[in-house]
């Protein structure tokens, strides 16, 4: 058996056991397909994963940045109370309408919003309404502009809010120094944002699944 194949086997026997199927999160990712929206969603235990760090953190408000087709949207959304808030930010205007439906069959319409437009234009906006501390955010965009998130996330989070990157292993790459890709240059810059932030503590976890080798961020907003 290939790696890749035990890497979706193990995948499955936790998504089967500890995160049974739902028609909502099923649909989202069906209708997902039939847009044409690329396979990027986080998995089932991911989604799940992201969940339990939103109820444990005890979150009402909830920040996103990359909607995609609102699949992790609703596995944060499902964490907050009745009067929590989650906004999320998505750059294409198909995307945010396929999560749009997605969010709204899911019956979490009333506490998500999706905004439309490029994130680092939508978060200055966001600041300007000054809303409640977020209590986590979530960064699964253009990794590229990682470093400008988590600055955004730091102006609009508050001692002791969570943030996590998506996406910050690369397969590997991560570890090229050399590297010209701008994906990988802005998830370096992050993590060394990170490290030498006084207001930040944080890790990173290596994962392999159904979604290969790769990995998240997890930081700690401190006082």
């Amino acid at each position: 058996m290939s790696g890749s194949q035990l890497w979706d086997d193990v995948d499955f026997y936790f998504s089967s056991h500890l995160t049974p199927d739902d028609e909502a999160l099923q649909a989202a990712l069906r209708d997902s397909e039939a847009a044409g929206l690329p396979h990027i969603s986080v998995t089932a235990t991911q989604g799940k994963f992201l969940q339990l760090l939103a109820q444990v953190q005890g979150a009402r408000n909830i920040l996103e940045i990359g909607t995609l087709g609102g699949y992790s949207t609703i596995w944060l959304g499902r964490a907050l109370p009745a009067d929590g808030r989650l906004i999320s930010l998505e750059y294409d205007p198909k995307h945010a309408d396929v999560a749009t439906r997605n969010i709204a069959r899911a019956g979490l319409d009333p506490i998500v919003e999706v905004r439309v437009g490029p994130a680092l234009e939508s978060l200055p906006k966001l600041a300007d309404e000054n809303p409640a501390p977020f209590d986590l955010v979530f960064i699964d965009a253009d990794k590229s502009n990682n470093p400008h998130y988590v600055e955004w996330a730091l102006r609009l989070t508050r001692a002791g809010s969570l943030i996590v990157l998506d996406n910050v292993v690369r397969g590997g790459r991560v570890v090229d120094s050399d590297s010209a890709d701008p994906d990988v240059l802005g998830i370096r810059a992050a993590i060394e944002l990170i490290a030498a932030h006084p207001r930040l503590t944080g890790t990173a976890v290596q994962t392999v699944g159904s979604k290969g080798y790769d990995g998240f961020a997890l930081a700690r907003v401190l006082g």
